[in-house]
This record gives C-alpha cells, sequence and structure tokens, in this order.
C-alpha cells in the first residue's frame, strides 16, 4: 500500500463570523491511498485555535502516518490518538479503499435513493442587517430548523432578531437553535439563558467556556434552556473520561464532529455514553470539504436520528469539490445524477 498526503486551501464565498473571529480561508489535508489499483482518500480538517490538534508538528503527524501505513489503521489510531481530525482522516482513507467506489463509505438509501437528511440552517455573526438576511434567506429556502450563532454583537440586538422570527413563526413553524462558543461568562450566564428562554429555542450550544466543569454543571441544572456540550468534548480522548465528563455536568444535548472528537470511533463513544445517560445528541460538519462532508453524512443517515443534524456546510466554498451532495427544502440529499469531481491541482 502506498500513502500521500496533500494540503489544500478552501476559500469561503464570503467572509463568515464566529466567536474566534473571520474566517476568510479553510485548511484541510488530504491523505491518498493506493493498493492493486484501487485508490482511498480521507479528509483530515483543523479549525485554528478551536482542534485540539492545531499544533505546529501537525503536517509532521500526517507525513509520519504516509510513511507508517504499513501498520494497519488499528495502530495508526493508537498513534494519532491526540490528532481527532488525522484518526478522522485515516478512518475515511481505508474505509474509503475497502469500497466500491472511493466516495461510497456507508452505502444505503441515503446514497441510492431519494431519502434525505433533515438539517439546520446555519446563521453566520454579522452585523443585524446581515444576519437577518440570513434568516430571510434560510427560511426562505425552507429550512424548519435554524441555527444563530450568538455571542459576537450586541445581546439586545441578538435578541430583538430572535424576537422578530418568533412574531412571525411559531416554535411549532421553525426550530430555533443559538450557539454562544462560549461567549457568556459563567456569572451573567443564568440571566442570559432566562432571558433568551422567552421565545421558545430548542437549545443552546455552549453557554460558557469549555474547561469549567462545576460551573457548566450548575448551569445544565438550572437552565430553563436546554444547553448542548460542543467545545466541552473536544481533547477529552479516553472513554472513562468521557463518561465522567458527561455525569458531572449532566448536559441535556451533546453535539459530535467526527473532526474534532477521533472521528467516527471517537463520536460513536461518546453517542453509547449519552445514550446510556438518557442525553440527546446530534452530528455536525466541522467546514470540512465535500469529501469529509460526504463521509460525515452518509454515516449520520446511518444512525437514524431523526433530529435536524448540523450539515449544511458545503455550499460555503468557492473551491469546494463537485458531489452529489445536495440541500433542498432543508434536507441533504445524495443526487446519483450528479458525478465527483475530485481535483487537487
Amino acid at each position: 500500500m502506498k500513502a500521500s498526503y496533500h494540503k489544500y486551501i478552501l476559500e469561503f464565498k464570503r467572509p463568515s463570523g464566529t466567536s474566534r473571529g473571520i474566517l476568510k480561508t479553510k485548511e484541510t489535508w488530504f491523505i491518498l491511498l493506493e493498493e492493486n489499483g484501487k485508490k482511498g482518500i480521507g479528509e483530515c480538517g483543523i479549525l485554528r485555535t478551536l482542534s485540539v490538534d492545531d499544533r505546529p508538528d501537525y503536517e509532521d503527524k500526517i507525513a509520519w502516518v504516509c510513511q507508517n501505513i504499513h501498520l494497519g489503521l488499528a495502530a495508526l489510531l493508537q498513534e494519532t490518538r491526540e490528532f481527532p481530525s488525522i484518526q478522522f482522516g485515516l478512518e475515511q482513507a481505508f474505509l474509503s479503499l475497502s469500497s466500491e467506489t472511493p466516495f461510497s463509505l456507508f452505502p444505503s438509501v441515503f446514497t441510492t435513493t431519494e431519502k434525505a437528511i433533515n438539517i439546520n440552517g446555519l446563521i453566520w455573526m454579522g452585523s443585524e442587517d446581515f444576519m437577518k438576511s440570513q434568516i430571510k434567506e434560510k427560511l426562505a429556502q425552507g429550512f424548519k430548523c435554524i441555527k444563530m450563532k450568538i455571542g459576537a454583537i450586541d445581546f439586545e440586538t441578538e435578541l430583538s432578531l430572535l424576537k422578530s422570527i418568533r412574531k412571525e413563526f411559531t416554535a411549532e413553524d421553525i426550530e430555533l437553535r443559538v450557539d454562544a462558543n462560549g461567549a457568556f461568562s459563567p456569572q451573567e450566564a443564568l440571566e442570559k439563558l432566562k432571558r433568551l428562554s422567552q421565545y421558545q429555542l430548542h437549545s443552546i450550544e455552549q453557554p460558557i467556556k469549555a474547561g469549567q466543569l462545576q460551573e457548566m454543571a450548575r448551569l445544565c441544572e438550572e437552565t430553563p434552556l436546554p444547553i448542548a456540550l460542543d467545545e466541552e468534548l473536544i481533547g477529552v480522548f479516553d472513554v472513562t473520561k468521557k463518561k465522567e465528563t458527561l455525569l458531572t455536568i449532566n448536559p441535556q444535548y451533546i453535539i459530535l464532529k467526527p473532526s474534532l472528537v477521533g472521528g467516527f470511533k471517537g463520536s460513536q463513544e461518546w453517542i453509547d455514553l449519552a445514550n446510556e445517560n438518557e442525553i440527546g445528541w446530534w452530528i455536525t460538519s466541522a467546514l470540512e470539504s465535500n469529501v469529509g462532508l460526504n463521509a460525515i453524512a452518509q454515516w449520520t443517515y446511518t444512525l437514524q436520528n431523526p433530529m435536524p443534524q448540523g450539515l449544511g456546510t458545503g455550499s460555503l466554498f468557492t473551491n469546494n469539490f463537485d458531489s452529489p451532495l445536495e440541500v433542498k427544502n432543508g434536507y441533504l440529499q445524495y443526487n446519483k445524477t450528479k458525478n465527483w469531481k475530485f481535483n487537487l491541482d
């Protein structure tokens, strides 16, 4: 088996605002395998300042993996324990190599029929006018669930945006989720959650910064609004530690980004623990190209979680790869009439 890697820079169609600043580009790496004329591909994508494997030796580790591909998947996953996005890339690449076609990782009715995945529409941070225009656009596109990033502009303005949606649409019409990305301080968080809860929100992601387990546990106990952990799961590798985190905080939901929590295997460990403890969960992409998004979507469909998933990121880039994935009326589907065009030049 031969292995190589290729770095690729994804360009955003328009700068996208997060609590960690404005994103204009996104780095990603592809692991390419070849054996007996067959090819395999996997995507390793990091989010700068967020991924636990955003380290100076990241690319060196991918190079090492390619030089030692003969060790096999199980050994390589062990050796890349602290590099969850490389683990995910390896899982994809080996699955891809052993599949009928490189992009058919989890064949199901999702890839062969009109069956689709319910997803949320993502509203990026920005000025009030910009956020309003995005909300109108998502509603016009038929989304029944909208996720709005908050914490970057004035809180009162964010509340007024939510109020304007609720004036026109009930909770039965549109499900509203908000993502604070840790923007609130522990001292102010409960009061802000109380104010947000008057708009019948489904949930809020990560109201306070990760790593404050006791404060988050108190919030989850007292909150009038369901809390979903996101960043809190990053960097927790050991299953015992994962269990301890969930039992300590006892959140209403957890959100799983395979690139950030160790791929399919790492995500499944969290899902199993959540199910054992009656904690809800859903899957989200982490700004991967269509290669990684395809892998996440195909796997997500097999989980049969009816909640809206966070998989609507494929159309964000100018230089994404053509794929059968398309969003229609708030659903992600696989259009068999469209072909893959994967070209790294």
